[in-house]
């Protein structure tokens, strides 16, 4: 197993960590055999939001009697101290503990300081003095936002978008981060599905000194693979080397991640699958995607209002009208080619 310190807060972790995001869309006795096996197989540390539905309940359950043996952290998307003071005490019942290891600002379109107008940052201070809370991180996908918060000197931590496809301005951060001795969290380490190969994205997080991926899991066979890569190590040789390089010719340029950060559409398009369909047909099973359901979630492009909404709120810059309408008509240019 691979241990790091998560940036300078003494906290030491396996370095391959547990996204629950996807475990809202599992069952609670599902998500606890995961979780539980996670653990088993030498994960410590499990990252989940307030936002995630019931991620946060189905952690405490499973951890239920054993805190002191994982690392827990949450997120807050509160605009305001009085929300955040509410989503914390929330987060704390849920998981059933008296305090959260590591408490993150949800991706919030600014950096919260101390004396800010919002109150957000100065709320958490008062939640660290009163020891429910021991360090304070934030979460982004915007480029500047995550600058500043470096800069300021105020964050144990920051969890931003982070693989080998991930290019010069990613790299920017990560830099800055081991400067300050700033932990960095990696989110979709498998690039929102687009990287397909499990082992070639572990060995590869495995060279990237201070940086701790979260492998968002829902199913055991995606747990499996990781907990390989914790027990044996994860090494980059020739083939997954290839593989790695493959992909970034493939996935150069513009593509949407699927952060969802554009959502929602006004109508009804489900922006963060759609504007990326052409690339999921042909890096993943493309009968999984040309099911009636998926048809009838591509029709909905139909009715864009090109208001460009989800243009101004991509945190990548994408012209996403643009890219469903190329979407649109690659998917049922390959639908058609299936019959």
């Amino acid at each position: 197993m691979h241990k790091i310190e998560l940036g300078s807060t003494g906290i030491i972790l396996e370095k391959n960590g547990f996204g629950c995001l996807p475990i809202q869309r599992i069952t609670k006795e599902e998500a606890a055999r995961l979780l539980r096996k996670a653990y088993d197989g030498g994960m410590n540390f499990f990252d989940t939001a307030r936002a995630y539905s019931d991620s946060e309940e189905k952690v405490g359950y499973a951890f239920d009697g054993m805190r002191d043996k994982v690392v827990l952290a949450t997120k807050t998307g509160a605009s305001t101290a009085e929300g955040l003071r509410k989503d914390l005490e929330t987060s704390l019942r849920t998981l059933k503990t008296d305090y959260i290891d590591l408490y993150q600002f949800h991706n919030p379109a600014f950096c919260p300081k101390p004396g800010g107008e919002d109150g957000l940052y100065d709320a958490a201070l008062e939640a660290k003095k009163q020891g429910k809370i021991r360090h304070i991180g934030i979460t982004n996908h915007r480029l500047a936002v995550a600058q500043e918060a470096i800069d300021s000197g105020l964050y144990a931590t920051l969890q931003f978008p982070y693989s080998y496809l991930s290019g010069v301005q990613e790299q920017k951060l990560l830099d800055g981060c081991r400067e300050k001795k700033m932990g960095f969290i990696a989110m979709k380490g498998m690039a929102g599905g687009l990287i397909r190969d499990g082992f070639a994205a572990a060995a590869w997080m495995e060279l990237q000194e201070g940086v701790v991926p979260i492998w968002g899991v829902q199913h055991e066979w995606e747990l499996d693979q990781f907990l390989a890569c914790v027990r044996q190590g994860a090494v980059l040789t020739e083939e997954r080397k290839a593989t790695i390089e493959h992909d970034r010719k493939e996935l150069t340029g513009e593509f949407c991640r699927g952060c969802g950060y554009c959502m929602p559409c006004p109508a009804g398009i489900e922006i963060n699958q759609c504007a990326r369909m052409s690339l999921m047909l042909r890096r993943a099973p493309a009968a999984d995607w040309l099911t009636p359901q998926w048809q009838e979630k591509m029709h909905r492009i139909e009715k864009c209002m090109h208001c460009n909404h989800c243009k101004v709120k991509c945190p990548y810059g994408l012209d996403t009208p643009s890219l469903l309408q190329e979407n649109y008509e690659d998917y049922w240019k390959v639908l058609a080619e299936a019959k």
